[in-house]
């Protein structure tokens, strides 16, 4: 990005799946880093990894947005989430994520939801 700020996961997947379309339509690869950087305001160069990961790994899912939920838990808890996080090496919010999904599905086909 111009002024250094790193990309959103959002704007990276939309990018990625912009480019996926540019190649998807027929277009090469170096057509399609100058579609895509003019596009997006990029340079050529950040355009073009763009292009090439969509070229290797196809379209992405655009995360939702996100929004901060602050909560309470008892300390002990509060440790073990932090350890099990970083033992699998995410964020704590991708675990929690995790966990609240799988607890909500579970809960809604048990018939309480």
């Amino acid at each position: 990005m111009p002024d250094g700020r790193r990309a959103r996961a959002d704007q990276v997947a939309r990018r990625i799946n912009t480019a996926r379309e540019l190649l998807d339509s027929g277009m090469g690869v170096i057509d399609a880093t100058r579609d895509l950087a003019r596009r997006h305001r990029l340079s050529e160069r950040q355009a073009r990894r763009y292009v090439e990961r969509a070229r290797d790994e196809g379209s992405m899912e655009v995360p939702g947005r996100k929004v901060v939920f602050t909560v309470k838990l008892p300390a002990e808890l509060a440790r073990r989430v932090r350890r099990a996080a970083h033992a699998t090496g995410g964020s704590i919010s991708a675990l929690v994520s995790e966990a609240l999904v799988e607890f909500l599905d579970r809960h809604h086909r048990g018939g309480h939801g």
